[in-house]
């Protein structure tokens, strides 16, 4: 017999959380055993009362609670760490999916084809409830940049049901409390080469009026975690595509402080200046759009390679800069002319210098 542990995060869902719970229940048979872990996200109505009157009635339900709301991706982590099954499904307490599906996702586990099965909303596999004509066209790019990044064809990346085993889900490094936990988590099995399954599932999506609580802001953080949790793995030629992005908004900068500066400060002073305010700007961008912090290095360490790094830059961009004004070159021309020819240097120093990383991406050969 096999243990199937799910977690249900739950967040002001007194309506549906017992009926969610008695719905679950009915998939437990003689050749599967459950364990149903609730996860009451600080909830301000009955829903962490309901879920310890469901532990108490059901030996299969534990009811665990936050002090204070810290989002689904927070709830999750908390239910992983106290599941003690041989597989590990998520169950939203919403029932906009339909419980039996998780036997059939748990099929390519059982008979060891798979590491990880995802259910997936745009693959025919039951009914579906028509709404939103444009959350689904979000889902599907979604998708699509997600795949770019991990050479997955998923057809539902932002999809609640995913099943694992154990010791994979368990072998995870996980940091979004929200709705970013999705693309994070698909990153993450993209990264480790795990043999991924998808079925399609039935999905009776909900109303804003009668309790769904994604929104815009959850879909710009899905944009954020796609590119924060892929790009230092992506090909190279994706990495610079994406540093010309970030050094393009960096050499901005770099030129806009300069014409500010040269106003106030001699032409050297508003060259260094500016110079350093860019680079201020680059590390952060860095940090949060393209490379792994602490690759190499601890923090301190990061941050004396960069200014080691930056303080070469600067001094190739104040002769590039001083050397075609002399040329004739007005000094926002020269300057600007000089940033450009930065780019690459700065992107070959932070990929190799200050943030290198040889651990293998998705699109490793085997």
């Amino acid at each position: 017999m096999s243990t199937l542990s799910i977690v249900v995060p739950a967040y002001n869902e007194e309506r549906s959380l017992q009926r969610c719970i008695e719905r679950v229940l009915e998939i437990e048979s003689p050749d599967l055993r459950l364990e149903i872990l609730i996860v009451d996200d600080a909830s301000s109505d009955r829903t962490g009362a309901l879920a310890l009157e469901m532990a108490s009635r059901y030996p299969q339900v534990r009811a665990l609670r936050h002090e204070r709301n810290q989002g689904k991706g927070a709830a999750l982590h908390t239910g992983f760490k106290h599941a003690t099954g041989d597989y590990v499904a998520v169950q939203d307490a919403d029932l906009e999916y339909d419980p039996h599906d998780l036997t059939r996702l748990l099929q390519p586990l059982l008979a060891d084809r798979a590491d990880v099965v995802l259910g997936s909303r745009f693959l025919w596999g039951g009914e579906h409830r028509v709404l939103f004509f444009w959350h689904s066209v979000g889902n599907r790019l979604l998708t699509l940049l997600s795949n770019v990044f991990t050479d997955l064809n998923l057809t539902d990346m932002e999809t609640c049901y995913k099943v694992f085993r154990r010791d994979v889900i368990e072998s995870l490094e996980l940091h979004e409390k929200r709705f970013g936990f999705e693309p994070e988590i698909v990153a993450n099995i993209a990264r480790r080469r795990l043999r991924i399954y998808e079925l399609g599932v039935s999905y009776s999506g909900r109303t804003y009026e009668e309790g769904k609580k994604i929104g815009l802001r959850d879909g710009l953080r899905a944009v954020y975690c796609i590119i924060h949790y892929n790009m230092p793995y992506a090909p190279l030629w994706i990495q610079f595509a994406g540093y010309l992005l970030v050094g393009g908004v960096a050499a901005v900068a770099n030129v806009l402080a300069f014409a500010a500066l040269a106003l106030v400060l001699p032409l050297s002073a508003a060259v260094v200046t500016a110079f350093v305010l860019a680079a201020s700007v680059n590390y952060w961008l860095c940090l949060h759009f393209m490379f792994r912090h602490r690759a190499r290095w601890s923090s301190l360490g990061e941050l004396a390679v960069y200014a080691g790094v930056v303080a070469v830059a600067c001094a190739i961009d104040l002769t590039a800069t001083l050397a075609l004004i002399r040329e004739g070159l007005s000094p926002v021309a020269a300057k600007a002319a000089a940033t450009a020819i930065g780019v690459l240097l700065n992107f070959v120093s932070r990929r190799y210098i200050v943030f290198p990383d040889h651990r293998p991406g998705p699109w490793a050969p085997s």
